[in-house]
């Protein structure tokens, strides 16, 4: 059977195959659950009809990947975002299921999504697409189901529009879709946690990937230490906040359209985090907040725009640093230990493992042990309810 091309999944699938290959020449009965869990319990596509301020109808295509519920209810991010096609929400729902493993709680894995672009609608325009995906999402979710979260595109806005339709549909109010409101069931620490744990988790490596460090040397700590990060999003706006809490300096940010880079000493501001946080929940382009010290790059990432760099903080999609980004980032200063980076080349002397993003919060030299625990725990539990034998 000729499958179709899914250029994302197949290299998150070859990258767990490799991270477990050793585990699988000395257990070989495994490889039967390796062959099982690489396939999605249930795949939903459907199509999103909704209503412009004009009148006039547009539709959009709705997916959810309900990957595997072996350990808990299906869970994992709704993506809005017009790059959003199958093979990608696959391979985000696969690693979901890995990941999600090792947190201890019963959660299983998947993803979801739409290619429907929230930039440039108004809010009356998304709450229709809203409402128009939901009724077809809520016949297939639930707090004992599946459990879906934000994602790219998807902030507290569409999370409460999402919500306040599977409340009308359903007619319960149920722990449904994380994400939600601080004052309606959601949580005071979600927003920062995953920005401010990749900063708490980089702070605990960082001795270890720098043994020579010293007090003045690269640290968060040390204001001469300059921290490119790209997204601006939910965990760039919070990594950045942190950052500048801790005393380094933040040199750069980004969104689909370009990055900002800071081109004199201070870097960004909490100030200026704070008018990026504002822009972003109504869908803005950083070039709206380009001041005095930052300069504007349209159609740039991050990673070639500085002359000097310590540490590289990726923090908006996969794939986001080729090759010739890595080799620009070691000739800035940052060799690759000290940059917590991706690349799109798998074998080249500045490769990291693919796909991988400070999101993932994993990093290079535990990718092996944690793909390992957290394929072992599932194929096990798999195996208890009959999934493979």
């Amino acid at each position: 059977m000729v499958l179709p091309s899914e250029p994302e999944f197949e290299q998150a699938r070859n990258e767990l195959a490799t991270s477990i290959a050793p585990f699988l020449a000395k257990h070989p009965e495994y490889e039967r659950a390796f062959e099982i869990v690489q396939i999605p319990e249930r795949i939903l596509q459907f199509r999103v009809v909704w209503e412009d301020d004009q009148g006039r109808p547009h539709v959009n295509r709705g997916y959810r990947v309900q990957f595997n519920s072996t350990l808990g209810p299906y869970k994992g991010g709704l993506r809005l975002h017009p790059s959003v096609n199958l093979s990608i929400l696959k391979f985000l729902g696969f690693e979901q299921i890995f990941k999600n493993a090792l947190t201890g709680i019963n959660m299983g894995g998947a993803k979801g999504g739409s290619d429907f672009d929230p930039k440039g609608k108004s809010d009356n325009e998304i709450r229709r697409f809203c409402v128009s995906f939901m009724s077809e999402l809520s016949r297939h979710i639930g707090a004992d189901t599946d459990v879906p979260a934000g994602d790219i595109g998807t902030g507290g806005r569409e999370i409460g529009f999402l919500f306040g339709a599977y409340k009308k549909l359903r007619n319960e109010w149920v722990g449904v879709l994380t994400g939600k409101g601080p004052t309606w069931g959601g949580s005071y620490t979600r927003p920062e946690a995953t920005g401010y744990g990749l900063i708490y988790y980089c702070l605990e490596m960082i001795p270890y990937l720098n043994p020579g460090h010293v007090s003045g040397g690269i640290s968060f700590s040390n204001p001469e230490t300059k921290v490119l990060i790209s997204g601006s999003g939910n965990v760039a706006q919070y990594a950045a906040l942190k950052v500048i809490e801790l005393g380094a300096r933040v040199m750069s940010l980004s969104d689909s359209k370009g990055s900002l880079i800071a081109c004199d000493e201070k870097g960004f501001t909490k100030a200026d985090i704070e008018k990026i946080a504002a822009l972003k929940l109504k869908q803005g382009v950083l070039d709206k907040v380009v001041r005095e010290g930052l300069e504007w790059h349209a159609g740039k990432r991050p990673w070639t725009l500085v002359k000097q760099a310590d540490i590289a903080l990726p923090c908006a999609t996969q794939n986001e640093v080729s090759e010739e980004e890595a080799q620009a980032l070691v000739k800035a200063g940052g060799i690759m230990q000290r940059c917590f980076a991706t690349t799109l080349t798998v074998g080249s002397e500045y490769s990291l493992p693919a796909g991988k993003t400070a999101n993932d919060g994993v990093l290079p030299s535990l990718v092996v042990g944690a793909n390992i625990a957290g394929f072992k725990k599932v194929a096990d539990a798999m195996k208890e309810q009959g999934d493979w034998w």
